[in-house]
């Protein structure tokens, strides 16, 4: 799954890795080291401008909130749950399979936090001991440094309850697409940890490789069977894990230092 993220990138930075047309200033978002569900994010997609004469569809970067809300939905309250949405079910699941059809996105990031049960309280739980686990958190990110790019939804959802000039009228939400963590070795992995991405959970976000974003992206794309395939995972061994403070446990905290690399678990966390 995919539960809490880092994404510190500019926006200046973004609009040249994904070729971005338009996005708004005034948009900005602050660099954001402990991502949560409802929190605003940058999405990369392919629309129309609003109110433009040409229906050509232009690259931007846009502020959406995570946790999405279905265009038919009664109330925006369930977006909170909605944050992921599974690969394999994506395209016929009734809260999802409309935006996979016309609406997807990009969802930059520098990488996803995963939180591991230690050793030494996993063998409690077998005993029967009835000890809240603790657990050690690691950050999974492209050995490479480049963008995390994760496969995502948009949606547009209206508040019938309010006017239409209302600046809360429209609301704009996201999810994330997660598939089967990888089995294969890490490109770099922990000497006092998990080997493998499903090592640490048994999901993880749909890493979209830059030779699929464009197909990805393309709104006129619509029929599931050419879009499955964009479903694969991508190539093995292009990831590398570490643990990192569980200060990031606490969504209260918040910034770089999140991102240092422990030398092993935390005591008491111990993989």
């Amino acid at each position: 799954m995919c539960g809490r993220y880092a994404a510190s990138r500019r926006p200046e930075d973004l609009a040249g890795i994904f070729d971005i047309e338009k996005w708004d200033p005034e948009e900005t978002l602050a660099p954001d080291y402990n991502v949560a569900p409802t929190k605003e994010v940058y999405a990369v997609l392919d629309r129309p401008l609003k109110d433009a004469e040409d229906p050509k569809p232009v690259r931007q970067l846009r502020k959406l909130k995570w946790g999405l809300v279905p265009s038919w939905s009664k109330t925006p309250e369930g977006g909170a749950r909605m944050i992921n949405a599974r690969a394999e079910t994506v395209h016929e699941k009734p809260s999802y399979r409309r935006a996979f059809a016309t609406r997807r996105c990009v969802l930059p990031a520098d990488g996803y936090y995963e939180w591991v049960t230690g050793k030494q309280e996993r063998d409690l739980e077998v005993e029967g001991r009835r000890k809240r686990p603790r657990k050690q958190p690691y950050f999974v990110t492209p050995a490479d440094g480049s963008v995390f790019a994760m496969a995502g939804l948009y949606e547009f959802w209206r508040d019938r309850t309010l006017p239409d000039d209302h600046p809360r009228a429209w609301w704009a939400t996201c999810s994330v697409i997660t598939t089967e963590a990888e089995t294969t070795p890490l490109a770099v992995a922990p000497a006092d940890g998990p080997h493998t991405l499903a090592d640490i959970h048994p999901r993880m976000p749909l890493m979209l490789t830059p030779d699929r974003w464009d197909a990805w992206l393309d709104p006129a794309r619509t029929d599931p069977g050419d879009l499955t395939p964009l479903l694969a995972p991508p190539p093995a061994g292009l990831m590398r894990a570490f643990p990192v403070s569980t200060a990031v446990s606490n969504v209260r905290n918040n910034g770089p230092e999140l991102l240092a690399e422990l030398e092993g678990p935390e005591e008491g966390t111990l993989f």
